[in-house]
């Protein structure tokens, strides 16, 4: 525990937190937009794919810019959240996971979309034809087949969440204790004199739970994909 300071462990589990909040709060609407992108015909497809992807090809710091102006206490939602919530997310950790998940989600899109895509449409069609609904048929044939999809996609936008920097110290700044996550930590030691012991200390540590989330992720995908084939 005498490794890191206090700063430091700070950062580390405030990104921790805001990863973690970061992909289960995009994970339904992932699968949602996901499924609409692999299964829908309609008429602006391609724009919602092009909103969807694009904070993949957008500055990060312009992606944080347009948050600020919009979820900020003087922006348009984040007055209307304010004032009828309390809710803010401008300068708290709450904005730095809106932040993190907004950049991830994305690459979590991707990953669903494309294990949705590879599952054959026949079975669903053959449940649907044996009487089940919708709902159903999505819950018992195509999500099961999809899960390791699913699962990778969520640990890449973790891993994702935890390295996001540009966005996040855009709209909520870099407070220690408060705001500043793993990346921006890393950033602020850089910025003085004999801090690049404790940036290394948390590079080594960003790069351990990142190899971690991979590895963990290959493993229990392939769990997974083993069972789907065996049943």
């Amino acid at each position: 525990m005498d490794i890191l300071s206090t700063q430091e462990w700070q950062a580390v589990a405030l990104s921790l937190r805001v990863s973690l909040w970061a992909t289960l709060c995009s994970l339904p609407p992932g699968i949602a937009v996901a499924l609409v992108l692999a299964r829908g015909r309609f008429p602006g497809r391609q724009l919602l794919n092009g909103i969807v992807h694009l904070p993949l090809i957008l500055p990060p710091v312009v992606t944080g810019y347009l948050l600020l102006t919009t979820f900020g206490t003087k922006g348009p939602v984040g007055g209307l959240l304010e004032q009828c919530c309390g809710i803010v997310f401008a300068f708290r950790w709450t904005g730095a996971a809106l932040a993190a998940g907004i950049m991830a989600f994305p690459l979590m899109v991707r990953s669903i979309r494309l294990a949705i895509e590879a599952v054959d449409p026949k079975l669903e069609q053959a449940a649907a034809t044996l009487g089940a609904s919708p709902f159903r048929v999505f819950a018992t044939v195509t999500l099961p087949l999809v899960m390791p999809g699913i699962l990778a996609g969520s640990i890449l936008a973790f891993a994702r969440a935890m390295g996001e920097f540009g966005a996040t110290i855009t709209f909520v700044s870099n407070i220690p204790g408060q705001t500043q996550t793993l990346p921006s930590a890393i950033y602020a030691f850089l910025q003085v004199p004999g801090g690049e012991a404790s940036a290394l200390r948390l590079v080594a540590i960003s790069v351990a739970i990142a190899m971690t989330a991979l590895l963990v992720s290959e493993a229990i995908a392939a769990r997974i994909a083993r069972r789907i084939a065996g049943s």
